[in-house]
């Protein structure tokens, strides 16, 4: 059944996308062949400021060559390396709202795992069992795992966010899109930049980077970085960690490149990552009862505290290292050959206070090894109408963790360990075709086939349960005992075609059709010690299905007044099958189950653009609307589509930011940045949406606004001094910055136990108002 309000809504959302029509200029259009490859709305100005007043235009490699962003039938927004550092853009968690529609979280407890939702889809259970829904990837390698996904980039060139199924040329894991993160390349002359950073908190981050002169045929640029702050959370004197929420990391990039003939170049990539600190705070936000421990309640706040009384040792650290080497052939002026080959390694070790408090109640730790490798073989060729893309992929890796765990002071205690391996391979293809001029027509297709193993061990000793409980405190009863494995081999096809039209140099329209898939597996942390053993592992041993997305696409390109203005607008419609939730189980140890839930309807409208006020000034806007609804879910065997929250997809996100010179002198140029980020309030968890007072509530269950991110807006500032002349080759530049100008209290994420747990909730908060000065040389 169709309902009247879901179409109007839908042509509200409509109403959106001919706006670049009704402001386009034929004339203006004739007077300007190649405004059509005006700049990315997101990008930045030249690293120069714009003197001529327009739109930079910037070239991405969106479908695996580049190309002029304004022609690419694709939702994409990219930023330049001069966006990048004024926005201090260092990761992938730094992205939030920063382009239309995608909304990246922090997962509970932790600062170097990413939750990357785009479009609604996301990933919830940070596991090495689950896969994420946004593919990112290094200089064209693909990072298998959300768990180490928040790591350093140093010398980060662009950013490229590609918006929707992106299952033909990036395939596995792009169920909801894609992100690119390019490196700079070595220029092949002597130069480089260090800059120092000092704010609040003791915080003090340096950062080099140097060119070397080419030798013979190689070109060579070294980088690397370094990040030490104090926590904002401290804590009482006899707590087993002195302070929370700090920060202690650094980065190495290596990059050469390799000239072996002419049409023969070679660019290997190295880079390093190291974590050790802290992590987030597990701030106690809510509980029903004090669970036997006395005063326990009183420790619970909804505002955001920067004080905290543990028992228990918190610490994350990751150690992460990643090669690459790319090597393109150029046939002839038609045909050219690539080779990508991966190699990436983690360590990854957390230890965590789960209740917020100086009682034992909660605590877990989990050790992390995993490595993967990758081959991508791309054959891309042209001609006048023809553009042509074709692959051979494989992905395999390798990982284990193991998850010691206890509760109510050593009471109850859980060896739970689980490990995964996978081999996927795919074949692929994309073809795009002129038959005439302004017209383009695309067609794609990749074969997926992928074999997932799982391994998995889980004893428990807990008086609370018949299947736990043993006369030795030091034994465990192994409901999942060691040796239990299982393994499936999933397939997906993943079809694309889309319809280009260029109306005129300035403005182009399309329509696309794409679908993506997330890889199915299984569940590596399931336990429930109210079953049997035998339940236990035929739990662990049946596999969840891969999740499903076919999505429709129609969008706008447009650039006017001389590219002095570009506007991008797209709608979609997207509909999802196979659900995979993720569902907080809360009884016996702290473990999730993913499970296909079911179908759902996707839809919602996105604009983005840019403005060249004057010269080297540009005002950048975005904004997305996102409406979700579950068709299905099953729970239980029953369908409760009307009583289960949809997760992370806040309905309406925005980003404005205004990039000015406000002075030009004679030695320097004053420049400031004003940079605001608004997303509204989404939930963390598929629970129910009922409450106590309301009909159908079940009380066994959690409730979805008890673990709900409130609407936050965040405000960032920065006043610059730059192209400061240093002598005859350097030049330097001084700024004054302030993150979270208003210092916006609210949390991020959240762990709720679930009512067999007193309800007890945690909260992780966003960082407070954070500021400080930034000095750089450039020679």
């Amino acid at each position: 059944m169709i309902r009247i309000d879901r179409v109007r809504r839908a042509g509200a959302i409509a109403a959106l996308l001919p706006l670049p029509l009704l402001f386009s200029h034929p004339a203006v259009a004739a007077d300007s062949a190649d405004a059509s490859a005006a700049a990315a709305p997101a990008a930045a100005a030249a690293a120069d400021g714009g003197d001529d007043n327009k739109i930079a235009e910037i070239v991405v490699t969106a479908q695996r060559r580049e190309e002029k962003l304004q022609k690419v039938p694709i939702a994409v927004t990219a930023m330049d390396s001069k966006q990048i550092e004024n926005r201090g853009i260092q990761n992938v968690g730094d992205l939030s709202a920063l382009a239309p529609g995608l909304q990246i979280s922090k997962t509970a407890s932790n600062t170097t795992i990413s939750q990357i939702t785009i479009r609604g889809l996301s990933q919830i259970n940070p596991a090495i069992y689950w896969d994420p829904a946004v593919g990112v990837y290094v200089d064209g390698v693909y990072i298998g795992k959300a768990q180490g996904g928040i790591f350093d980039i140093v010398d980060l060139e662009r950013v490229e966010v590609l918006r929707g199924p992106q299952g033909t040329l990036y395939g596995r894991n792009t169920l909801a899109g894609a992100i690119n993160l390019i490196t700079r390349r070595p220029s092949g002359e002597f130069g480089g930049s260090a800059s120092l950073e000092v704010g609040n908190y003791n915080a003090i981050t340096e950062k080099a980077s140097i060119d070397l002169p080419k030798i013979g045929i190689v070109s060579m640029s070294l980088a690397a970085r370094q990040e030490q702050r104090d926590g904002w959370v401290k804590t009482s004197n006899d707590s087993s960690t002195s302070k929370l929420n700090d920060r202690n990391n650094n980065g190495l990039r290596f990059a050469a490149d390799f000239d072996f003939a002419p049409d023969v170049l070679g660019e290997y990539r190295y880079d390093r990552s190291i974590t050790n600190q802290t992590p987030n705070w597990d701030q106690l936000y809510h509980v029903d009862n004090n669970l036997g421990y006395p005063g326990f309640d009183g420790y619970a706040s909804h505002d955001r505290l920067k004080h905290a009384d543990l028992d228990a040792p918190m610490f994350e650290k990751a150690h992460i290292s990643g090669h690459a080497f790319t090597l393109n052939w150029t046939l002839d002026d038609i045909n050219t050959l690539k080779s990508i080959t991966g190699y990436r390694k983690l360590s990854w070790d957390d230890s965590l206070d789960l209740d917020g408090s100086p009682y034992d109640i909660a605590f877990t730790q989990r050790f992390t090894k995993y490595h993967q490798i990758s081959q991508d073989l791309q054959w891309l060729g042209h001609t006048d109408q023809l553009n042509w893309v074709g692959g051979l992929y494989y992905f395999g890796d390798n990982g284990g963790t193991n998850n010691p765990q206890h509760f109510f002071s050593h009471s109850s205690n859980y060896d739970s360990s689980y490990s995964t391996k996978t081999h996927a391979g795919s074949v692929y293809g994309q073809l795009d075709y002129k038959p005439i001029d302004p017209l383009t027509l695309s067609a794609g297709l990749r074969y997926t086939r992928e074999k997932k193993e799982l391994a998995r061990t889980f004893g428990c000793n807990s008086p609370f349960y018949p299947e736990c409980t043993n006369s030795d405190p030091a034994a465990f009863n192994y409901l999942i005992p060691a040796g239990t494995g299982a393994q499936k081999t999933f397939h997906a096809t993943t079809p694309m075609a889309s319809v280009a039209w260029q109306f005129t140099p300035d403005l182009n329209a399309y329509l696309r059709y794409a679908e993506g898939f997330k890889s199915g597996g299984f569940n590596g942390e399931f336990s429930d010690p109210t079953l049997s053993s035998a339940d236990n592992v035929a739990e662990t041993q049946t596999p969840f299905k891969p999740e499903k997305q076919r999505s429709y696409e129609l969008g706008t390109k447009s650039t006017w007044l001389d590219q002095r203005i570009v506007l991008n607008a797209a709608v979609y419609y997207n509909k999802a099958k196979d659900l995979q939730e993720s569902i907080f189980l809360g009884s016996g140890a702290a473990a999730s189950s993913v499970r296909n839930a079911g179908k759902a309807t996707i839809y919602g409208a996105e604009l983005e653009g840019q403005v060249a006020l004057w010269a080297g000034s540009r005002l950048g806007f975005n904004y997305a609307y996102l409406h979700t609804k579950y068709d299905e879910f099953i729970d239980g065997g029953a369908d409760v589509a009307d009583n289960r929250a949809f997760v992370h997809a806040p309905k309406n996100t925005a980003n404005l930011y205004l990039d000015m010179r406000l002075a030009q002198l004679g030695w320097a140029e004053l420049r400031g940045m004003v940079d605001y980020a608004y997303t509204d309030a989404f939930y963390t968890y598929a629970y129910q949406l009922t409450g106590p007072s309301d009909a159908g509530y079940d009380p066994s269950k959690q409730v979805a606004s008890d673990a709900k991110v409130p609407s936050t807006g965040l405000l960032n500032l920065r006043l610059s001094l730059s192209k400061v002349k240093l002598g005859d080759a350097a030049s330097g530049e001084l700024a004054l910055w302030c993150r979270n100008v208003t210092d916006k209290d609210s949390p991020t994420n959240f762990i709720d136990f679930g009512p067999a747990f007193g309800s007890l909730t945690v909260a992780n908060f966003n960082d407070p108002r954070t500021f400080g000065v930034t000095g750089v040389v450039r020679w």
